[in-house]
This record gives C-alpha cells, sequence and structure tokens, in this order.
C-alpha cells in the first residue's frame, strides 16, 4: 500500500435469513458517503461488507429449501451484493462468514483469548430471543417479550463457555473518558455508559449440539457463538489469522458503521475482546438511526416488518425510478444519527420538487440553451473568470460546512446546504437574468450568464460527488473541464475555473436537449 494516509470502514453484516430491505439499505449509503468523500480527499480506502451466516436461522432456513447452509449463503450473498451494486455502494471486499478466511481468524482469536485468561468453562441458564440470537436480561425485555421481536423470550439452559467481559468494566469507562469521539452520535453514547455503569456480567460465547459453525479448537462438540464470531469479521476480513502484514496496515478501524439496536455489542462487548486478544479497539463507532414506513392511510410511522406486510425492497425503487433517486431521498429525508420515514407520496414529492425541477431542470435548461443558440459552444470564454453569480454564492464557505456535515455524518444537512446554498441562487439567478430571453435580445449577455451558470453546474457535481456518482458524473462531463472526474477533489469547487479552452457541450444531445436527469413523476 502507498504511503498516504489509509481510511477504514465498515457496515454491519446481515442476517441472510431474507432480502435486504429499504433500512437495511440506509447504513449502507451512509457508509458509502463516507467511503467516496474519503477517496476525494485523497485517503486510501478500505471499505467491508459482509453477511453474518454462522447462525441457526441460517442453517434453519437452508433446511426448509432442501439445500446445504454453505450453497444457501453463496447464493444470497450473491443477492446481497445484486442489491448493492445496484445502489452504487462501492465496497471494497464483501465478506461472508463462512469463508475458510474467516474460519481461520476466528479459531486464532478465541484461542488467543483462552490462552490469556479470559475464557473459562460454565453453565449458562437465560432467557433467550430466538430472533437476536441473545440471551436477555429482565430489565431488556418488554412484558417478557424481546422488544425488537416482539416474541417471549424462551428459557434455556446449556453448558457453555464464558468470555469475562465484566473485567473490563473499569477500563471501558476510562476508555469512553479518555476518547469521548468513540461513540457517536451522542445519544449512545450516554447509553452505552449507563449501561457499563449499572454492571457487566460475564457471557456465553459458545454453543453446543450445532453442525454449522465454527468450531472451538479448545472444547471439541462447541460452536463459536454468532457475537463473538460475527464482531471478527472486521479483522479476519483484512487478514487477522491469514495475513499479519495486511492486517497490521488497515487495523485499527477508523469508523464501524452499524444499527442503534446492536450498540452494545460493538461499544462494549468488541473493545473488550479486541482488548483480551492483545489488540487495539477501532475508533469510532457510528449508530445510526432507523427507517419506519409510513401509513399512507393513518400517517403512522410503523416499524419495517413481514407481519406487517410493509416491507419495501430497494430493487423496487431502484427499477421503477433509479439508484439516484433512491440515494438522494434517504439520504436527505432520514437524518443518518436519527430516525427517518418512507412513504411513497412523500418520495414523489421530494423527486419533483429536488431532482425533477431544481437540479434536472437547471441542468437541462443550461445545456438546451446552448446547444441551440450557441452551437454548443461558448466562444472567447477561454481564460474568463466566472464572477457574476459569485456574489450571490458562498462556495468556499458552503465547501466547508458541506465537508463538516459528511464528516459528522450529517447527510441531511450537507444535501440541505447544496441545495439552499448553490442550486437555489443559482436558479434564481436564472429566473433574475433570463438568459432564454437573453439570446434574442442581447446575445453577449446571455453567454455570460450561461457561463456563469455552467461554473455553477460544475460547482453541484463536485459537491453531490458522495452523494449522487452517477448524476454528478453526468453533469461534471457534459462539459468540456480539463480535469479528470476521477482526480476531482472537493477543494476544487472554490478554485475558480478559468477555462483553458471556450467552454462547450460535451454531452449527447437529442433534438438540441439533453436526456433528462430525473424525469418527473406524473
Amino acid at each position: 500500500m502507498s504511503e498516504r494516509k489509509r481510511f477504514y470502514l465498515t457496515t454491519a453484516i446481515d442476517y441472510p435469513n431474507s432480502r435486504p430491505h429499504i433500512g437495511t439499505a440506509f447504513e449502507k449509503l451512509g457508509a458509502d458517503v463516507q467511503a467516496r468523500y474519503r477517496r476525494m480527499q485523497g485517503y486510501d480506502v478500505h471499505f467491508l461488507m459482509g453477511n453474518d451466516e454462522n447462525t441457526i436461522k441460517v442453517a434453519k432456513r437452508a433446511k426448509e429449501l432442501n439445500q446445504s447452509p454453505k450453497a444457501y449463503c453463496d447464493e444470497m450473498a450473491r443477492q446481497f451484493r445484486e442489491v448493492w451494486d445496484a445502489l452504487e455502494i462501492s465496497y471494497d471486499d464483501f465478506i461472508q462468514t463462512s469463508e475458510p478466511r474467516h474460519h481461520t481468524g476466528c479459531k486464532k482469536f478465541i484461542q488467543t483469548v483462552y490462552d490469556n485468561g479470559y475464557i473459562y468453562r460454565g453453565q449458562y441458564e437465560g432467557l433467550y430471543c430466538d430472533g437476536c440470537e441473545s440471551f436477555k436480561t429482565e430489565k431488556e425485555l418488554v412484558d417478557g417479550k424481546c422488544p425488537n421481536h416482539l416474541v417471549p423470550a424462551e428459557k434455556r439452559s446449556e453448558p457453555c463457555y464464558y468470555f469475562a467481559l465484566s473485567r473490563f468494566q473499569e477500563q471501558l469507562l476510562e476508555f469512553y473518558d479518555q476518547n469521548p469521539d468513540f461513540i457517536q452520535p451522542e445519544s449512545r453514547r450516554n447509553e452505552v455508559i449507563s449501561l457499563v455503569q449499572s454492571g457487566l456480567q460475564d457471557i456465553n460465547i459458545t454453543r453446543t449440539g450445532q453442525d454449522w459453525g465454527i468450531p472451538v479448537p479448545f472444547a471439541p462438540g462447541f460452536t463459536i457463538y454468532v457475537w463473538f464470531d460475527a464482531l471478527l469479521n472486521y479483522i479476519t476480513a483484512i487478514g487477522y489469522g491469514t495475513d499479519e502484514q495486511r492486517f497490521q496496515q488497515w487495523w485499527p478501524a477508523d469508523i464501524h458503521f452499524i444499527g442503534k439496536d446492536i450498540t452494545r455489542f460493538h461499544c462494549a462487548l468488541w473493545p473488550a475482546m479486541l482488548w483480551a486478544a492483545g489488540l487495539e479497539p477501532p475508533r469510532m463507532v457510528f449508530g445510526h438511526g432507523f427507517v419506519y414506513m409510513k401509513n399512507e392511510d393513518t400517517g403512522e410511522a410503523e416499524k419495517i416488518s413481514k407481519s406487517l406486510g410493509n416491507v419495501v425492497e430497494p430493487m423496487s425503487i431502484v427499477t421503477e425510478f433509479s439508484a439516484e433517486a433512491f440515494r438522494y431521498f434517504f439520504l436527505r429525508e432520514c437524518p443518518f444519527p436519527g430516525d427517518g420515514e418512507f412513504g411513497w407520496k412523500r418520495f414523489a414529492d421530494v423527486y419533483n420538487a429536488d431532482l425533477a425541477n431544481n437540479l434536472g431542470n437547471l441542468y437541462s435548461r443550461v445545456l438546451t440553451l446552448i446547444a441551440r443558440n450557441f452551437e454548443g459552444k461558448l466562444h472567447e470564454t477561454a481564460g474568463v473568470e466566472p464572477g457574476a453569480i459569485y456574489g450571490e454564492v458562498d462556495t468556499e464557505t458552503t465547501t466547508q460546512q458541506v465537508q463538516k456535515h459528511i464528516e459528522a455524518c450529517q447527510y441531511n444537512q450537507a444535501l440541505q446546504r447544496i441545495w439552499q446554498q448553490i442550486l437555489d441562487p443559482t436558479n434564481q439567478f436564472a429566473e433574475k437574468n433570463e438568459p432564454w430571453k437573453l439570446v434574442k435580445s442581447d446575445k453577449a449577455a446571455a453567454k455570460h450568464v450561461l457561463f456563469d451558470m455552467v461554473e455553477q453546474l460544475r460547482i453541484v457535481s463536485i459537491l453531490l460527488k458522495p452523494f449522487l456518482p452517477a448524476t454528478s458524473e453526468t453533469i461534471y462531463k457534459s462539459f468540456n473541464f480539463p480535469q479528470p472526474w476521477s482526480e476531482v477533489r472537493m477543494e476544487d469547487v472554490w478554485v475558480h475555473y478559468r477555462p483553458a479552452e471556450d467552454v462547450r457541450i460535451t454531452a449527447e444531445m437529442e433534438g438540441g436537449k439533453p436526456k433528462p436527469l430525473f424525469p418527473k413523476i406524473k
């Protein structure tokens, strides 16, 4: 790897017992924006995703379909990757926890923790949620039911091996105090600190009587319990147990993106596991919010659930509209640190207002006017610095604000800035100067107005690069901007563009018009 700064980020690995829904995709979108942004900033980025396959639910589902667990997992991994590819998620690696590299790393890790004296044999009896594949305390249950799956917890007793989590309570609290940014956002941090302060119990990390899973190397007949196995994907994927040099290059992770419901596993159990093995904890865990479905009849927000019949698959939106429309809606309408809602009416309203009428219309209007009135080329613009609109748009401040919001994972606020401080003023500039009229009365003046509007499209394309990769590339490559798109960085926004050649259209035009970026939903 080069000497450039590196950035390693991950998402939670998903249970492959059903295809991903829009809530699952929300997490991946947030991680993808961060990965694309960091690449723009010159980082060597490694973006990991994957599936959590060593679970009882997977074995049960495979048996129902008369398949081997491995064949089932491989097919589901293909389906998951198909969805992520359709959504333009730029992951660098996709790990399946049934892979040999993961098994090898897990066995090395649990043996190391055992040798270090943090694992011991015992008997476990407790309340177990099959949906979470985890034991619950009485205070975590609501009327005896798991709050996530709404099913009664079952009492279960079995021989097991414990991980001595309780021994890390003080170290965890000290770590949180010394690393205030470790748990984000702040609301999740407060929850975890309160949990750890209330006392930690040693946890069961093994199963018995399971054929599907990773065998415990020091205890024949036992397999590694799902959480102690699943969390290790973050290190096994980058070489732990198989490629030590590669592991040292990438670890620790810069950000783990996870759902808020599994924050305690990542912020308490995971650092303790790593310390027990002599490894560093990750630098940050970001627990994002949930996406709820809006009931169009009642107006109420509902949890996405098969039983309620309100599951929406990403592909249904991508196929009917586009991946870019999907990305924009969820990144703009659902605050990543908090919760958001999806409703078909709201989707159509946002799509038409922000994408079709605002961004799409501005793009089409500029290209059409240049193509029809200037033969696709703004003569005598080489070496000229755009200027008229700069009095109304502070691009440097806006860019810095957008960057600050992206780095804080406040993606909806970043997009709001782009629309309010770049796109809205540019459209207002167009309405004020009316270049569609000027071309008939003062063509030279119209040319300068359009030249300034082209510059704003260049700026918008750069700012939108982490959010709408295909759309931003289309806008940028519609003109003869000299800098290769792959090399464009955020700072290029406020470097005032002085074209070496006259500005001209390079997009394909049909009948003097470009292909619409976002055809309006009627």
